[in-house]
């Protein structure tokens, strides 16, 4: 007799769908508040925000026709998000760039669990694309991109998506 490791099952379609719907609320936030990131950046890093602000406008476009490729309907944008802390001035607009990005990484994380095939390569590229604008921004990394500071912020090992009016 022999044995074989346990076949893992495919995530559920509904699991994958609300990933992506995620993922894509994170994305519309983003690029909200690389808005908000754009208006007060100085001028040294203003074309690394923009680079930012496109390429998450570029994986939110891609996400909508995901969201329709699974089978739903892609979720709007809000009209607007409740920003984490005041931002006044450039260093608070760079906290703001990289609490974005980690935010953006925590919910590509569960996508990438949730699905298989190229939408989790596609995801995991996001997660790490995420991740290095985050040290860019912040100055610094962490061990698990997305993973502590989403456990730290809901107080549990729960994924804490965000809501469709926070960042």
């Amino acid at each position: 007799m022999t044995t074989h490791a346990p076949r893992t099952r495919p995530a559920s379609q509904d699991a994958v769908l609300a990933a992506a719907q995620a993922a894509l609320g994170a994305e519309h936030a983003a690029v909200y508040g690389y808005g908000v990131v754009g208006g007060r950046i100085g001028e040294k890093r203003r074309a690394e925000a923009r680079e930012a602000y496109d390429a998450h406008r570029a994986r939110r476009d891609d996400l909508g026709r995901t969201v329709r490729d699974l089978g739903g309907k892609p979720e709007a944008s809000a009209a607007a998000y409740a920003l984490p802390f005041p931002v006044p001035d450039e260093a608070a607009a760079h906290r703001l760039a990289a609490e974005l990005e980690d935010r953006v990484a925590g919910v590509y994380g569960d996508l990438v669990r949730s699905a298989d095939g190229s939408l989790r390569r596609e995801a995991a590229a996001a997660l790490r694309e995420a991740a290095v604008r985050a040290v860019r921004w912040r100055g610094g990394s962490v061990a698990f991109p997305g993973l502590a500071e989403r456990q730290a912020a809901n107080g549990s090992s729960e994924p804490a998506g965000p809501t469709a009016d926070t960042l």
